[in-house]
Order: structure tokens, then sequence, then C-alpha cells
């Protein structure tokens, strides 16, 4: 608004100038004037007294409007100090999360680099990890159902021979293509112990299914084989703890601290019976599992740190950990007819894991992040010496996530992971619905 006084007095004030010098002029210049001329100079006289009064009304009008303005400028700038405010006390944007727990006072879900001024929080993602980016708060319990499939097939040609030309081979050949499914439904329970730490505990239950084409070597056989096998029972229950070390913020990383603990309750491979006569070795049998293994046989320790980056509207996160498996001494693997084979001590090969990706909010209840899993996994050894055939596994896999928020305690979280390597299942689909309490 425009608090200058209207231009419009301008004339009134030039006009009471002509009138006045208007009578000067007449009563300068006729002394002896008639009745008439008193009477139109005390005419010109109203006049004036009426326009005087009509400028004084204007002038308070103006006066009321800039009063006006400014306290509609006051207000304006009361808001805008209240929404700063708000801005800057205000938790991570309410999407879906790992832990499927809301945000309850931001309203603009890209605004992810603001932290509360006591016990910050990371900003919440789409999860793509088995590491989630954000804690429980403290004295609430999340559950979260999920069910996760994994498809992954594989082809191995094995020759023993010699040849003696280029075309020719002379001897036996091992032609297998195995085909893995599995199906992981589990459920986790997160507790959070502070607004900094939180303890977790899955318990899974495993479904497998693989079918191998074979042309096994020593038999002789011109056709394929087809070989299946599977298993179902509870997985290995794994038990974890997680710990905020930094503040983060805008331009500033959030620092958490994880380890977790991973037992042999699942059925481990040496306790199913595996398809040999006496001993896997020479033409006694396939030496494939007649049921199939639901754990991996051994304890397992994981420490990690995972670090997360906001810039807004986008979050980058990644991480990197190592797993440790414990070694097994004295070992015997069941054949069939009831039979055990010795194999001694075995101890897998540590993991070296790395993970990085982005978040993205798309709306204040859906958000969409993309990763990558990089994995690289040591020789195993038996008797202290590394297996024959066994080396060093790189595993990688590019994953994509969605989130959605129903309300302010569910969520849905959908992965979808691609293999890069030829060790790596070839897609995976995992789906999440975590519920806070």
């Amino acid at each position: 608004m425009n608090t200058s006084r209207p231009h419009g007095l301008l004339p009134l004030f030039a006009c009471s100038s002509l009138f006045m010098t208007a009578l000067v002029s007449e009563a300068q210049g006729a002394p002896t004037a008639t009745g008439s001329t008193n009477t139109r100079i005390e005419q010109l006289q109203q006049q004036l007294s009426e326009q005087a009064q009509e400028i004084k009304t204007l002038k308070q009008a103006v006066e009321e409007q800039e009063a006006r303005q400014r306290e509609l400028q006051r207000a304006l700038k009361q808001e805008s100090r209240a929404a700063d405010a708000s801005a800057e006390g205000a938790a991570q944007p309410a999407q879906a999360s790992d832990t499927g727990r809301p945000t309850d006072v931001t309203r603009r879900a890209v605004r992810v680099g603001a932290a509360p001024s006591q016990e910050p929080h990371p900003p919440v993602v789409a999860p793509l990890f088995e590491q989630p980016g954000i804690l429980t708060p403290k004295n609430k319990l999340v559950l979260e159902p999920s069910m996760q499939y994994t498809y992954s097939s594989s082809n191995r040609v094995a020759l023993v021979g010699y040849t003696i030309i280029p075309a020719l081979l002379v001897g036996l050949v091992d032609v297998r293509e195995v085909k893995r499914n599995s199906f992981t439904g589990a459920l986790t329970a997160r507790y959070g112990l502070s607004n900094r730490m939180e303890v977790e505990a899955k318990v899974p239950y495993v479904y497998r299914y693989d079918s191998t084409i074979s042309r096994e070597f020593g038999t002789g056989s011109a056709s394929d084989n087809a070989f299946s096998s599977k298993g179902h029972d509870i997985g290995d229950i794994e038990v974890a703890a997680r710990y905020q070390f930094t503040d983060g913020g805008t331009d500033r990383p959030y620092l958490i601290g994880s380890m977790r603990f991973k037992s042999r309750t699942g059925k481990d491979p040496f306790e199913v019976v595996t398809d040999c006569i006496t001993r896997c070795t020479g033409t006694s049998g396939t030496g494939l599992p007649l049921e199939l293994p639901t754990g991996s046989g051994f304890y397992s320790l994981q420490p990690g740190l995972t670090w997360l980056f906001p810039s807004d509207p986008a979050v980058f996160f990644g991480g990197i950990n190592y797993t440790y498996n414990f070694k097994r001494n004295n070992i015997n693997r069941m054949v069939l007819g009831g039979e055990q084979e010795f194999i001694g001590s075995v101890s897998p090969g540590g993991i070296i894991g790395i993970n990085f990706g982005m978040g993205l909010a798309l709306n204040e209840r859906s958000s969409f992040s993309m990763g990558v899993d990089l994995n690289s996994i040591d020789k195993t050894r038996q008797n202290g010496e590394a297996v024959r055939g066994s080396v060093r596994t790189q595993l990688a896999s590019l994953l994509l996530g969605y989130a959605y928020r129903y309300n302010d305690t569910t969520a849905l979280n959908v992965t979808v992971g691609a293999g890069l390597t030829r060790d790596t299942p070839d897609v995976s689909i995992n789906v999440r619905i975590p519920k806070s309490f």
C-alpha cells in the first residue's frame, strides 16, 4: 500500500490560494464595493471553510489507513517469525520409514535437513539394507512383519579328461544348472532404550526349493537328469543393538554404530542328509542334499557403521560392515543310510560389506530410494587350509526401494534387488510392514 498522502489535496490548496488572492485583489482594487461584493466575499469564505473541513477529513482517513497498514505489517512479521521457529524445531519428514513411526510436526516432506534442538534423529528414507537409518524413539516398540523372495540360477560345466584335438574331448563331463527359490518370512521387533539407542530381535522362517539339472560325470549318461529338493524350518535368529554417535543436521552427517549377532537356530548344512551312499566321492551319488538347510550352521558377529547426510531435498546414506563367522570343530556330515562322514574343522571366510544410496521424498506420505550393496566373501578353510576350488567371491546388487505411510503408526516398504554379478541372486523382493506402538 502507498503510504504517501493523496495527490488530490494539492489542487485544493491551490484553489484556496487563488481564492485568497482574488479576495485581496478585489479588496485593494475596489474599496467602494457595493453590498453584492461583500456577499460574494462571504460566500467565498464559506467555501474555503468547507474545503478546509474536507481536507481535515481526508487527512484523518489517510492517517487511519497508515495505522492499519502498520498493523498488517507487524502481523505479517510475527507470522513469519513463528513459521521460521516452527521449521527450525521441526522433526524429520513424516514419510514411511523403516520403523513406521511418524514425525509429528513437520509439514513439508522434503525438509530432511532440520533436526530438533534436543536429541536429534536422522532423517527417514525408504529402507534398502538390513541396517535401518533411523532409530526407534525412547520407550517405543516397533513390530515389523516381512516377506522376502529370492531367485537365483547358475550354470556349471566341469571337464575331467584330456583333449586330443580342440574339437574332441576324451573323458567325462559334469554339466549342472541350478535354480534356487527362497521365501523368508520374518518378524522383527525393535525397542528404543533411549532416543539414541535401540535393540532389535529378528525371528525368520525359511522355505527353500531348489531344482538341479545335471549330467554327472562318472555315469556315462547322455541325457540330463533333474534333481529337486526343498526344506522349510525356522531360520537363524538374530539380535542387534544400535547407537547414534553424532548430532547431524544440514551439511552435517549422522553416524550410527551397530552390532549384530546371528545364532545357528536354523537347520544347518551338516544336519541334512546328503545324497551319497557312503562318502561323497567317486560315483556314489549326486552329492546334493536331500533336504535343504534353513540356516548357515555358524555363529556370526557383525559390527557396522551407518552414515546419513541430509541435503534438501535428498538424503545420501551408506555404511560399512564386517561379518566374522566363528569356526566350528569336529564337524560330521550325514550321508545316505545314516552314516556320518567326518569333515573336521571348518572356518567360513569373513565378509566385508559396503553399501551406499540416495533417498528422495516424493510427498508427505511416500519416498523413493536407490542404492548399491557390495559384499566380498573370503575363502572357506577346512582343517586350516583353503578348500580346493574356494576363491574370494564378489556379490553386488542394485536396490530400489519405495515407502508409503498409511497413517501415523503403519507404513509399507517395498524393496526390489537385481544381481550385478554371477554369484548374486538374480532378483529379490522384500516387503515390510512396520507398525509402531
